[in-house]
């Protein structure tokens, strides 16, 4: 649009009313785009939104529940040390001028520590002082920068540096008023401001004892917390705490150190000089490991959440948390993202609930729903092996839905019965010598998913030893599979639990030791006299003889019958109950099986990407001028993919003159220029800064680097690219 006016003016132009504001999509208009199975991608999205807010909802009370003791702990520590500072005998007197400082060791996953870092300073904004800092290393890489976070935390205003103030007295001639100097003592006059607090001296002891209680609400501790202390600048932090020690007997301070590692981080950071300021209490967390294993008990491990993660997947999340970060966090976003990916790329995901619920919806499926059943792996299975069906099924679709809802019950069932063996199977076998079906419970679920556990060596080794256990190790353990099963609602779990309370009965009922017949005891005992005399080398190996068929028809003891009658009991609950997933029908429908889509979004790989962007840019800029053949580049592509393109067919050794001269060939070329002229491919000033930007790019991003062999050559860093 354009003016005929030559003079100079405002021009206004009203827009057009075909240009429509394009409307935010929100999530559901995201979920369903794309997605296969678009008629029934409402229900879909809907039980997926239930089931992550289920997610979130548990991990955050579960958050709560085991870091509970640990910040009760914390604070109660500083809750003491603000009132330590109201005594006045000598030993609080001794302690006031050591700055209160909280070792809390936290463990190496620092995906988690923001979590326990926000509830902490919530909770003690809520109940001890409204005065907390939470630094972290990266935004305080020098003491100017510690003191200026510090004061504009605590306080709520804004801190000007001595610099910065005197560049805007030189600009505006005149003193910034609402900006505050950074320096502790404007904190200790801020603070005694705020507090309204009295010298100590113009009141009497008996006066200071009836009042302490007021006193310590009315001169709250100013905490500051360190999130990394690993990661700080040790000399930023010895000045820091050299300069608050000056000030601890006008300003309550308390210091809480995040620690990742372990406590003798503090006295590697900080000299004794310095540590000697400090007064430190060391607070140990609960360890990652514990922590992961009771969110897969309250998410995975049980029948009450619906969707599940076949073996590949859970073996992917489990080693994404045990070989990069440890983060439980990570862990949880991993599963978010598992349920998220198989609600969007399987349309019977509307399946995927409670018994009840999917009952119902499985009398509602189309017919396209239907047919995708049909065509189930699982489900073809089962309609093998009912022949009189089969033909029914293919074709009824009414006989169908009332298959499923059958089919759909037993998977729920399946899933009640499952867990509760999983465990008991995990209490007998995780104390025995050597952990033949794994240390946790994670460990044997996994084998469990993959085959029939009872088929695998590891299972026959471990059974052996149960029948190899003393009573009072037997008893024990078959207790606590009884309390295991004693929650458990199912026909199925009742009656063996009935049958493990009349085992534990016969156990109570038997005697501490084995009757033996005297007769028996003498036969069975000779030919071990008969070892301690002399004999010969026939003579031994007759005795030995004797003494091995002795063994063979020795009668068991009635414990061991009874101990062996327990062992086959519990074989045959896992036999029954602990079949892998994949053996039932619609399995499919609870179950995410595509481990390379989580391990692609999990596990980035970075140079993997970069390689593709430049070696094919049509799929990234979507320029129809870009396409090419396969193993090709466009001479119109950016010149860092022309560069790129052209380091591949070089060798160890990059010589810098060819690779221009063959660069500047291929941009001529893009430029439709004649290459019968003279000029074509001349190298000119704009292609050699163009060449040299794309070669620094490459050597950015780690493709190349320069070498000391060759001056006017560089070095090929990566192999088997695109």
């Amino acid at each position: 649009m354009a003016t005929s006016s030559f003079s100079r003016g405002c021009f206004v132009f009203k827009p057009s009313e075909r240009k429509k504001q394009k409307k935010s999509l929100d999530l559901e208009s995201y979920f369903s785009h794309g997605c296969e199975g678009a008629e029934s991608s409402e229900m879909r999205f809907k039980i997926c939104l239930d089931l992550w807010n289920q997610i979130k909802t548990e991990t955050e009370a579960l958050q709560d529940e085991l870091h509970r003791n640990i910040l009760d702990s914390l604070l109660e520590f500083t809750r003491k040390c603000s009132s330590t500072r109201q005594h006045s005998d000598w030993a609080s007197q001794m302690r006031a001028s050591e700055i209160p400082t909280a070792a809390l060791v936290l463990g190496v996953n620092v995906p988690d520590h923001d979590m326990t870092f926000q509830s902490l300073s919530e909770l003690l904004r809520d109940s001890v002082t409204p005065h907390v800092a939470s630094l972290q290393a990266k935004e305080c890489g020098a003491l100017k920068q510690l003191m200026k976070r510090v004061l504009e935390r605590v306080m709520g205003t804004v801190v000007d540096d001595d610099e910065e103030e005197e560049e805007e007295i030189q600009q505006t001639g005149s003193r910034p008023h609402q900006n505050v100097h950074c320096s502790l003592q404007a904190l200790c006059d801020w603070y005694i401001s705020k507090t309204k607090a009295r010298p100590r001296g113009n009141s009497s002891p008996g006066k200071k004892r009836s009042a302490a209680a007021t006193d310590q609400h009315r001169q709250p501790p100013v905490v500051i917390i360190f999130k990394d202390l690993e990661a700080f600048n040790p000399r930023v932090l010895q000045d820091f705490i050299l300069i608050c020690s000056r000030y601890v007997q006008r300003l309550p301070l308390m210091f809480i150190f995040g620690i990742a590692t372990a406590p003798s981080t503090i006295r590697h950071m900080l000299p004794n000089s310095v540590s000697s300021l400090l007064c430190i209490e060391l607070f140990q967390s609960l360890s990652c490991t514990q922590h992961l294993t009771t969110v897969i008990d309250k998410l995975i491990l049980t029948s009450n959440f619906p969707f599940k993660l076949n073996g590949r997947v859970m073996q992917v999340l489990v080693s994404v948390f045990l070989y990069h970060d440890f983060s439980v966090r990570n862990f949880i976003k991993g599963l978010q993202l598992a349920l998220l990916e198989h609600f969007h790329s399987q349309p019977l995901s509307s399946l995927c609930c409670r018994k009840k619920a999917a009952q119902l919806h499985a009398r509602q499926l189309g017919p396209d729903d239907l047919e995708r059943i049909r065509r189930l792996p699982s489900f073809s299975r089962f309609v093998k092996e009912e022949e009189e069906e089969r033909d029914i099924l293919m074709t009824d679709d009414a006989q169908l839905k009332d298959v499923c809802q059958k089919l759909l019950k037993d998977l729920h069932k399946y899933h009640k019965n499952y867990y509760p063996i999983l465990r008991c199977l995990h209490t007998l076998t995780s104390s025995l010598p050597r952990y033949p079906l794994g240390k946790q419970i994670r460990e044997l679920h996994l084998i469990c998913l993959e085959k029939n556990v009872w088929e695998s060596e590891d299972y026959q080794s471990a059974m052996k030893l149960l029948r190899m256990l003393a009573k009072d190790e037997l008893i024990s353990l078959l207790q606590k599979c009884a309390e295991v099963l004693q929650p458990v609602k199912s026909k199925q779990m009742k009656n063996a639990r009935v049958q493990l309370e009349e085992l534990l009965a016969k156990f109570k009922q038997l005697d501490a030791a084995a009757e033996v017949a005297p007769g028996e005891e003498d036969n069975l005992t000779s030919p071990v006299t008969d070892l301690q005399k002399k004999t010969d080398l026939f003579q031994l190996q007759k005795t030995l003889l004797e003494m091995n068929e002795s063994r063979r028809s020795k009668r068991r003891s009635p414990f061991e019958l009874l101990r062996n009658e327990a062992v086959e009991f519990i074989d045959s609950l896992v036999k029954n109950h602990l079949s892998p997933p994949e053996s039932k029908p619609l399995y499919e429908v609870c179950y995410y099986s595509s481990s390379a889509t989580v391990r692609r979004h999990l596990n980035a790989t970075p140079r993997t990407s970069i390689q593709a962007a430049l070696g094919r840019p049509y799929n990234y800029i979507q320029n129809d001028g870009l396409k090419a053949e396969d193993g090709t580049v466009s001479n119109a592509a950016p010149d860092i993919c022309i560069a790129y393109k052209l380091h591949l067919e070089c060798g160890r050794l990059i010589n810098l003159y060819d690779w221009l001269e063959a660069y500047s060939t291929v941009v001529s070329a893009a430029e439709d220029g004649d290459p019968d002229s003279d000029g074509f491919g001349k190298v000119d000033e704009v292609k050699h800064a163009r060449f040299i930007r794309a070669v620094s790019e490459l050597e950015f991003l780690g493709f190349i680097k320069a070498t000391k062999k060759k001056t006017d050559h560089v070095a090929r860093l990566t192999w088997g690219g695109c």
